[in-house]
């Protein structure tokens, strides 16, 4: 019998799906959080062999020894996973001092979190990629600055989704952002382009057992620094050029045995990097797309990705396969706005339609808004009209 160690099983809520069919598919399943046991859902619970309670995640001694008490109880731990972006690093180091040699090791890290390295092996896919400098110099800066002109987009080289990104559109916003002295951030060419996702489980040779893609409606940077609603969707099928890209790029990157979330630009219009249209890269990751989207993706595609995901550890394939195919819309509302219509005029109106309604938890709302509606249609026409209806505000 194998060992999966689960790092923070319980967030986001819904990761207690990938442990049950972890768990169905014979794996001892031992989680470690710092969430009280007593707090944990029934579903978790049932889920897992066993859990070990930390006072703290970030604690990476208490972490430490946890995994070994695993490693003496069980024996050799064969899986260590969190499938979340804040730990990936941690859970590297983890497999290293415990010799599990199934995910992305230390040396991999800055190819997979560091958004200037990540640029290399997107050029080694064929993929374009935008021309950036790091903020380290104020003549570094000034000479990139000559040579693409304003906007410009700056982040955290190491970060997670559009957390602290900002663009700026002159000399004066560049001189109020460098005064901040910030540290570790990355500096890119603006991109007018809507953000395109590859998603796929990758199995132990690095093929694609399973792919599925979404398109955002509006700019994630805008959301989180405006605090705006949060919309996109899963599409009924991967648009080819994209599932070529992503294709691509798992083999640059040279993923195995692992839940992806790749993330391009479709230019919208002609620009240095490329013309209209045309696909490029914007960043790797080495994980689920975030909140529910893992359920989204088995509402467009009427299957099952948590036992997909586990079927490929535990067998390398999956006999699951999609079935009726939708346009799965995520309408995220903010909190404070005044919205022409009601939840329940919303719920009325798309009964048939609706999967779910979800009130997201702090640690995600900056991104994803504080109410969501997700929905089915079989027409692109349809979702948006469900969208435009869910987001509408009396002006």
């Amino acid at each position: 019998m194998k060992n999966f160690i689960f790092i923070s099983p319980n967030f986001p809520a819904n990761y207690w799906k990938f442990c049950r069919e972890l768990k169905n598919n014979g794996f001892n399943v031992l989680g470690i959080g710092d969430c009280p046991y007593y707090n944990l859902s029934v579903e978790l619970k049932t889920s897992l062999n066993e859990y070990y309670k930390v006072g703290s995640l970030e604690n990476y001694d208490e972490v430490f020894r946890a995994v070994a008490f695993f490693s003496f109880k069980y024996g050799k731990i064969d899986y260590l996973e969190s499938n979340n972006e804040y730990w990936l690093e941690r859970d590297a180091q983890l497999r290293a001092e415990f010799n599990i040699t199934t995910g992305f090791g230390i040396k991999d890290m800055k190819k997979v979190k560091y958004k200037s390295k990540m640029k290399t092996y997107y050029k080694k896919a064929g993929i374009p990629v935008a021309r950036h400098c790091l903020v380290r110099s104020p003549k570094m800066i000034e000479k990139f600055i000559n040579e693409v002109g304003f906007p410009v987009i700056v982040k955290p080289d190491n970060g997670v989704g559009a957390s602290a990104t900002y663009k700026l559109s002159s000399a004066e916003e560049l001189e109020n952002f460098l005064k901040t002295k910030p540290k570790g951030y990355i500096m890119e060419e603006y991109l007018d382009g809507v953000v395109h996702s590859y998603d796929a489980i990758v199995d132990g040779n690095g093929e694609p057992v399973f792919e599925t893609g979404l398109v955002e409606m509006g700019d994630l940077m805008d959301i989180v620094n405006s605090n705006d609603n949060s919309c996109y969707y899963y599409l009924n099928n991967p648009l080819d050029d994209v599932r070529d890209a992503g294709r691509r790029t798992l083999k640059a990157f040279g993923v195995k045995n692992r839940f992806v979330h790749f993330e391009f630009f479709r230019l919208s219009r002609d620009q240095h990097i490329g013309k209209k249209g045309e696909i490029v890269a914007l960043e790797v990751n080495m994980r689920p797309a975030g909140g529910c989207s893992p359920d989204m993706m088995n509402y467009a595609n009427s299957t099952d990705v948590y036992k997909i995901w586990a079927d490929t550890l535990a067998y390398g394939s999956t006999l699951v396969e999609p079935q009726e195919k939708f346009y799965c819309a995520y309408a995220g509302r903010r909190n404070g706005k005044n919205f022409t219509y009601s939840e329940q005029d919303i719920v009325d109106r798309y009964r048939n339609n609706l999967k779910q309604i979800w009130h997201v938890p702090d640690a995600l709302s900056n991104c994803m808004g504080n109410l969501s509606f997700i929905a089915n249609f079989k027409t692109k026409e349809e979702m948006e009209e469900f969208v435009a209806e869910v987001v509408k505000e009396n002006r």
